[in-house]
């Protein structure tokens, strides 16, 4: 049986205890042993042993019932959203972005207030000046878009658009750079027909116009 070489102990023990639990060693549903038989064959104390549950716990493959015990209730975990993102080729996260930024546009259309409409006004100005340089320019890109999700007073997009944004912003700078285009004329009324379709309460249209764009921007990253 593997034993415990380094620290953090709890982090270690957490995933012996998972990759068991791949393994087939325990079925969905089934009680773990005790600490007193699991800290013994880990290599380390019952405290840890607790740790390394909560953890599991946490991440929603096992479950502690008061006065039952410990109890298997997923085969794996799940990965870290941040690990998939780092992992992830910066087109696949564009697709990504079609998808849930289409479906907020067109919720932005139906459920948009007065104050969220001010908001992209200013964000869609903003992002017309170049002044600042291209650095600039994709965080005011970004900020735009942001509006727009925001105002689908969704949480959960919005959660999922701020996950995207660092893995994405670098990737912006660099391709802009090598394109004398960022931000002209086009591009600016491609944003403004999009910031029109919200306001004027059009989900088809500014669902169809998110879309387009982010399109675009995946054959560019190409």
């Amino acid at each position: 049986m593997a034993r415990i070489q380094r620290t953090p102990l709890a982090d270690q023990a957490a995933d012996l205890l998972l990759e068991r639990i791949r393994s087939g060693e325990w079925r969905l549903g089934q009680k773990l042993p005790g600490e007193t038989t699991l800290a013994p064959q880990l290599g380390v104390g019952r405290s840890t042993v607790r740790e390394a549950i909560r953890q599991l716990a946490g991440r929603g493959v096992l479950a502690t019932r008061q006065g039952s015990g410990v109890f298997v209730t997923a085969l794996d975990a799940p990965e870290d959203w941040d690990a998939v993102l780092r992992r992830a080729d910066i087109v696949a996260v564009i697709e990504a972005r079609i998808a849930i930024e289409a479906e907020a546009a067109a919720l932005a259309a139906e459920r948009r207030t007065a104050a969220d409409l001010r908001a992209i006004r200013r964000a869609l100005a903003a992002r017309d000046n170049d002044a600042d340089g291209i650095e600039a320019h994709v965080d005011a890109d970004t900020a735009f878009h942001r509006c727009i999700i925001v105002a689908a007073h969704n949480p959960i997009l919005l959660e999922l658009f701020d996950g995207f944004t660092p893995r994405l912003r670098q990737a912006m700078i660099e391709m802009l750079r090598l394109r004398s285009d960022h931000g002209g004329p086009g591009d600016h009324e491609r944003h403004a027909r999009l910031a029109d379709a919200v306001s004027s309460k059009d989900a088809a249209t500014a669902a169809s116009e998110s879309r387009a764009h982010l399109r675009r921007l995946k054959e560019a990253l190409r």
